[in-house]
């Protein structure tokens, strides 16, 4: 069966299974269920975490061969290989594609981080609202 054959029939039995989705409301008019807004501070603090370490081993481990890849570059293209410049651009690419990765790694742990201490202020805020409010019931 050559590739061509195998892509149609592969691609034909991937569209057979495929149906439309729509994200709803519940039919009824409260819009129904128990289902209320919660963080985890424990989940986003580990999520947050493993995004800090991944920033860090990335840091230190994606440079190991950026030197002497970048020597090696210079060395065939000023030795007249064509493979200087194929080395030059594998060079460049992985260290943009590298510090792509490390961006979003130290965006997603700072905003974890934002998300967990806002949402705890936000609760505390909401706490002494309440609080206040019981207060106030007690001067009527």
């Amino acid at each position: 069966m050559s590739f061509d054959d195998e892509w149609a029939t592969a691609r034909t039995s991937a569209t057979a299974n495929v149906s439309m989705r729509l994200n709803q409301v519940p039919g009824d008019p409260g819009g129904g269920g128990s289902v209320d807004l919660s963080v985890n501070q424990d989940k986003l603090g580990s999520i947050g975490g493993a995004a800090y370490e991944l920033y860090d081993r990335l840091t230190a481990d994606g440079n190991h061969a950026r030197a002497s890849t970048s020597d090696a570059a210079t060395m065939l293209t000023a030795s007249g290989f064509l493979t200087g410049a194929a080395m030059r651009t594998v060079h460049d690419t992985w260290n943009s594609q590298l510090q792509t990765l490390l961006d979003a790694c130290a965006n997603i742990s700072n905003h974890l981080d934002y998300s967990a201490a806002s949402h705890a202020k936000e609760e505390e805020k909401i706490q002494a609202a309440l609080a206040a409010s019981r207060i106030n019931e007690y001067f009527k």
